[in-house]
């Protein structure tokens, strides 16, 4: 099965710069350890999305300021080409990791591959979703009813935590339906 939307949450590794930043500021130098395990930008770009994405699909892919221009890459290496950068702007809570200026965004590169039309324009490129709960990394329920509205299935979510309802996922934290590891050729 091929699919024409996926999104996909990438296990981006923040160990080394967030134990860098907490080190310079006096910060005791034990290890962070990340709630989950972690790929490199090379184990991401060789995901075998180009045998699960259809010929014409469009690529959700969450990230952060740290990998936006590895993201560029990633995308590019899927076989997709960017379109628009999508805004999740979070409420601060506290004290955030980002130096100077804290960390209250996160993004979404949207990208397409082939010619798939969009189900329906939206008329913003920046959302205030709540966040949801406490789970480290958790997306918002708003944002995958957003993808639903404007892109057509069958769905796929790549580095999934939780199953949803008429979405295939991949991921260390919820039902595995699809093979997306790297050595794949073919599904």
């Amino acid at each position: 099965m091929t699919y024409s939307t996926v999104v996909a949450d990438p296990p981006w590794d923040y160990a080394t710069d967030t134990r860098r930043t907490f080190t310079e500021r006096g910060g005791d130098q034990a290890e962070l350890e990340q709630p989950y395990a972690t790929l490199t930008v090379e184990e991401l770009a060789a995901v075998p999305l180009q045998t699960l994405a259809a010929k014409h699909a469009h690529l959700y892919l969450w990230t952060t300021q740290r990998y936006l221009r590895d993201a560029h890459w990633i995308v590019e290496a899927w076989g997709f080409r960017f379109v628009k950068l999508l805004v999740w702007c979070k409420a601060p809570r506290g004290f955030m990791l980002g130096g100077t200026y804290q960390s209250c965004t996160e993004f979404v590169l949207f990208a397409r591959r082939g010619k798939l039309p969009a189900r329906r324009q939206v008329n913003r490129d920046w959302f205030e979703w709540p966040r949801p709960g406490n789970q480290h990394s958790a997306k918002p329920g708003a944002f995958f009813d957003l993808v639903e509205s404007v892109s057509p299935g069958p769905y796929l979510e790549l580095f999934a935590r939780t199953q949803r309802l008429g979405w295939d996922s991949y991921g260390d934290e919820c039902l595995q339906h699809v093979d997306a590891s790297p050595t794949v050729v073919a599904v």
